[in-house]
Parts: C-alpha cells; sequence; structure tokens
C-alpha cells in the first residue's frame, strides 16, 4: 500500500481510536478499547502507538475491501456455474490479501500492549469447551442407549481397507489421506486438536477417525444411507448369542439415529446445526464403532470421488480427494481447473477459515495442491500410515469378509461455495 506520512496519520488517530470507544472499529484485540493503555504512556510512546493504532486501521480497511472483491467474484461465479457458463482468469481476484506496511511500534512497548491485552482478555469468562469422545459417548448412551464397539487398531485398519478396496478406492488414495488427516499416526478415535499418540490438546472440533468426519458429515452421511446400515447389520453373521445381541443392539440405536438424522430438511446447514447437539454428537459415536465406522467414512470418501466423476474428473490423487474434502466437493473441483488452479486460495475460502488454516494461505490451487501431496509425502513415513498401507498389501486387492458396501449416494454440492476447511489433527 502507499504510506500516509506521519501527520496524515496522526489527524486520523483520534477519530479512529473513538471509534474504537464507540465500538464502531475494532483494534486487534477487542478485549479492551486502547484508550486505558494509552493513558499508562507518556508523550513520545503516545504518539507513538497512536501512529501506530491509526495506520493498522487503514490497513484493517484495505483488507475489508479485498475481501469484499473476493465475496463478489464468489457470487458472480456461483451464478455463471448455475447457467453453466465457463469459468476463466477474470473471474478470479488474482492477487493475494494485502499486507501490513506501516509504522510499527517498538518491542519494549508491543510487549505492554500484549500484556495489556492478555490481561483484559483474561478478565472474560474462559470459552465453552469443545465436546470430544467423552461427550460424544455420553451422548450416545444418554439418548439411543448405544456404547460403541470398539475393536484394534489394525483390525479397524483392516476392515477400513476392505471397505475401500470393495469401493474402488486406492491403497495410494486411503493412505495419503490418512497420512494427511491424522499425521500418519492417528487412531479410529482420534478428535482434531487431540494429540494422535501422548493424547494432549483439547478439541478444535468435532472432526473424527481416519478421514477426520465432523459430526455434521456423520448426520449427512446417516441420513442418506441409514436404512442400508441397518440392512447391513442385519446381514452380519450372529455367532453366539452374545454377538446377537450386540447386533441387535446396534440396529435398535442406528433406528433411533436414522429417525433424528431425517427429523431435520435434507440440507447441510441444518445438519451442520444438528450436528452441534447432543443427538447430533451422540449420533457421531457410531465412527469409532466396529462395524458401522469403516463402512461409514469410506463411504464420505467414495462419494467425493462419484461425484468428480460426474464432473468428468475421473481420475484423483489422495490430494485431489482431500482438496475436496477441505474446501468442499465443488470447490475443489473447481480448484482443479485450469482457471482455478492459478487463482490464489482466498478465491475459495471465506475469510476467517483461510486465516486459519497455515497451510492454505499465500498459495494459489495448484501450490496447495502440491503442499497436499508434500505433506502426505513426510507423513505416510509415520508408523500408523505404514501399518496402514501393510494391510492394504496383504488384503491384496481381495473380497471383503464382510457383507458388501452400499453404493453411495453422491456427496452433497450443497457445501459447494462454503470454502471453509475441516479441521484436521495435522494442520
Amino acid at each position: 500500500m502507499r504510506l500516509m506520512s506521519s501527520v496524515r496519520i496522526g489527524r486520523l488517530s483520534a477519530a479512529l481510536i473513538l471509534l474504537a470507544t464507540m465500538g464502531l472499529w475494532n483494534f486487534p484485540s477487542a478485549a479492551a478499547g486502547p484508550e486505558v493503555f494509552l493513558a499508562t504512556l507518556d508523550a513520545i510512546e503516545r504518539h507513538q502507538m497512536e501512529n501506530w493504532l491509526a495506520a493498522r486501521a487503514v490497513h484493517d480497511h484495505q483488507v475489508n475491501a479485498y475481501w469484499s472483491s473476493v465475496n463478489a467474484k464468489r457470487t458472480e461465479r456461483k451464478r455463471k456455474k448455475g447457467t453453466s457458463t465457463p469459468l476463466g482468469p477474470d473471474d478470479y481476484v488474482m492477487t493475494f490479501p494485502p499486507t501490513y506496511a506501516g509504522p510499527e511500534i517498538s518491542a519494549s512497548l508491543a510487549k505492554r500492549w500484549t500484556a495489556f491485552q492478555e490481561k483484559e482478555e483474561a478478565k472474560a469468562p474462559p470459552p465453552k469447551p469443545r465436546p470430544g469422545i467423552p461427550e460424544f459417548l455420553a451422548n450416545a448412551k444418554a439418548i439411543y442407549d448405544f456404547v460403541p464397539e470398539r475393536i484394534s487398531e489394525r483390525e479397524f485398519k483392516t476392515r477400513y481397507a476392505r471397505e475401500a478396496i470393495a469401493l474402488g478406492l486406492t491403497k495410494e488414495q486411503v493412505v495419503r489421506i490418512y497420512a494427511l488427516e491424522t499425521s500418519g499416526l492417528g487412531a479410529a478415535d482420534m478428535v482434531a486438536g487431540i494429540h494422535p499418540i501422548r493424547k494432549t490438546g483439547t478439541p478444535i472440533s468435532t472432526a473424527i477417525g481416519y478421514a477426520q468426519l465432523l459430526s455434521a458429515n456423520t448426520v449427512n452421511e446417516l441420513a442418506k444411507s441409514g436404512p442400508k446400515f441397518i440392512e447391513r447389520l442385519r446381514r452380519l453373521p450372529a455367532g453366539d448369542p452374545a454377538r446377537a445381541a450386540q447386533i441387535n443392539g446396534k440396529i435398535a440405536a442406528l433406528q433411533k439415529m436414522y429417525a433424528v438424522a431425517r427429523s431435520v430438511p435434507d440440507d447441510w446447514g441444518r445438519h451442520v446445526a444438528l450436528g452441534g447437539t447432543p443427538k447430533g454428537l451422540g449420533i457421531h459415536a457410531i465412527n469409532v464403532d466396529g462395524d458401522i465406522g469403516p463402512w461409514l467414512q469410506v463411504l464420505k470418501l467414495k462419494g467425493l470421488k462419484i461425484m468428480a466423476e460426474k464432473k468428468g474428473v475421473s481420475r484423483l490423487s489422495g490430494a485431489e480427494i482431500e482438496l475436496m474434502n477441505l474446501a468442499g466437493p465443488g470447490t475443489g473441483l473447481e480448484m482443479m481447473q485450469p482457471a482455478g488452479r492459478a487463482a490464489p486460495t482466498p478465491n475459495f475460502f471465506e475469510r476467517n477459515a483461510y486465516g486459519r488454516n497455515t497451510i492454505v494461505r499465500g498459495k494459489t490451487s495448484a501450490e496447495l495442491i502440491a503442499a497436499l501431496d508434500e505433506r502426505m509425502e513426510e507423513n505416510i513415513k509415520n508408523a500408523g500410515a505404514v501399518e496402514f498401507a501393510q494391510v492394504f498389501d496383504e488384503l491384496g486387492g481381495g473380497a471383503a469378509a464382510i457383507p458388501a458396501a452400499p453404493a453411495p449416494a453422491p456427496a452433497r454440492a450443497a457445501r459447494e461455495d462454503v470454502g471453509v476447511p475441516q479441521p484436521f489433527g495435522s494442520h
């Protein structure tokens, strides 16, 4: 940006600070207005701070204008896609968000400003913890009388690989997605934000398992394929009475869950809302069940592959499937087209999501695909990914030992222009 003179910035600063105190403009931290902090400074420090705040306000205005242009282009692309109009370079903003290039404050002043903000933020009530495995299991038991069957990690991978092979997914696709989503270390009950080995951290989303499905994904898949899942459970070999009772219990619970999933309109936004309720969180527990979890997660991946095939993209790498999972199926496919590949990633992600996801920022679509592939290449060397690859090799593409998976419905296109990255454990 073209820098303003310090005189002009000084003229702006008082007005901008007044706007902030009136709640009409947000400073880097909204915990407390800067006027309290400014009162603690001497004249030289105050002048420096006011100049910096004013310059940051100008920069923020430019960033807001940038994202407004991105959103306008996105709206127009959506209209064109609705009429099957080809997209070209002019349909995208071909620059990245502007970077701050104004005056800086001294290191000591910056340290004091940060400490002031942190002190003010500490006065606010702590954010409500995000739900994780304990909440999923507790709601599943309380609402549906469902306790998922936990099996060994090796056996879960084996069942997952059988499902993938039966549905035409390759070792390369599945293992590389697993490597990215879980750092090549994750377990079937891994939740985003929890370290896959140390089990430290706190959940940052409801994303779970090898494919890191969100609770809304689980609700959506169950709403589409619930009856087929129930029929599959009925066809499982019962064996002894204890196993028969276990299967019957799963059927009864899944019937209740299916009724809940179908109680809202077939709309992605409604599935997101339901997924955040106790009923939706309880449904999410089926991901860790030894019978249901592998079916469910592989169906999600296969649905992305089917959608791509319908759009004429018949061969997908693991990174390209992951791109569809990351940006939304339709958006991911758009990013693979010639015009989309050359476009900067802000065109495809909401502003907050772009800012949160380090692997997305500052790249074109082509560069993002390369970065995903590079991350996968690094993580397939980790123990969980190595074991997963061995499982595929041992199966050798053979027939599954359990009934064939139901044919998946196409991946929903409702998220086409959402562009919100799914929070992965490894990102």
